[in-house]
């Protein structure tokens, strides 16, 4: 699949327009915002990708996320001047997906704006359409997770490592092991937003069998 929807906002205008060029050229259809308010008009659309500048004019990137957020798990690329800890912890409680610091090359942000999607939406038809663990009722494909009928909101990437885990059942997985599958081998971030994602995912599933294996990582057992 090539003919992607990606929604840009990014206050700066060259910035924003090489980027949706580069992203053009790999047949992606690029809709871009200027700003913080006129993006927050739009989070009830459905597009495959957001791109979030943190600094915005009017509404910042942090706020339009917890829009995006409240209306589905659409995947989101944070981008910032500002290269801090805080921010990609911040921005990863809230639910983005990846983080990337100016500067940085057009190039960085489409390839990395490829695996996300490649990861959220192609590698679904490996895994089996449903799956049961201690009364979670969860479609890999669809994304989705009920509970007594009761739908669970994940973010995407609490998806992510979710599936991964269980792809691995009863197996312990590192932190490291669990940041290059989910978050790309290229990710330079600190491993406690491994660390985070479960600590959510915890709170979300409690009848899930969530293990910490000291020393070794994480891993989900049906008994």
């Amino acid at each position: 699949m090539s003919d992607y929807n990606v929604y840009l906002v990014e206050d700066e205008e060259n910035l924003s327009q090489v980027l949706k060029a580069y992203m053009e050229q790999e047949g992606w259809n690029v809709t871009v915002f200027d700003n913080g308010e006129e993006a927050a008009k739009n989070v009830e659309d459905t597009p495959h990708l957001w791109i979030l500048d943190i600094m915005l004019p009017g509404i910042d990137g942090y706020e339009v996320l917890r829009k995006i957020k409240q209306h589905s798990d659409t995947p989101v690329i944070f981008i910032s001047a500002r290269d801090q800890d805080l921010d990609r912890i911040v921005g990863l409680e809230l639910g983005s997906d990846d983080y990337l610091a100016k500067p940085f090359m057009p190039r960085e942000l489409v390839i990395r704006a490829k695996k996300l999607l490649i990861r959220v939406y192609e590698s679904g038809a490996l895994v089996p359409k449903k799956i049961e663990i201690t009364g979670y009722i969860i479609d890999p494909v669809a994304r989705k997770i009920t509970f007594d009928e009761e739908l669970i909101n994940l973010t995407s990437k609490e998806m992510d490592v979710l599936l991964y885990l269980i792809e691995n059942l009863g197996t312990s997985k590192a932190r490291e092991e669990i940041l290059a599958h989910v978050w790309g081998s290229d990710y330079f971030g600190s491993e406690r937003a491994v660390d985070d994602v479960i600590r959510r995912v915890r709170k979300k599933m409690p009848r899930l069998n969530l293990e910490t294996v000291y020393g070794n990582g994480y891993r989900i057992v049906t008994s």
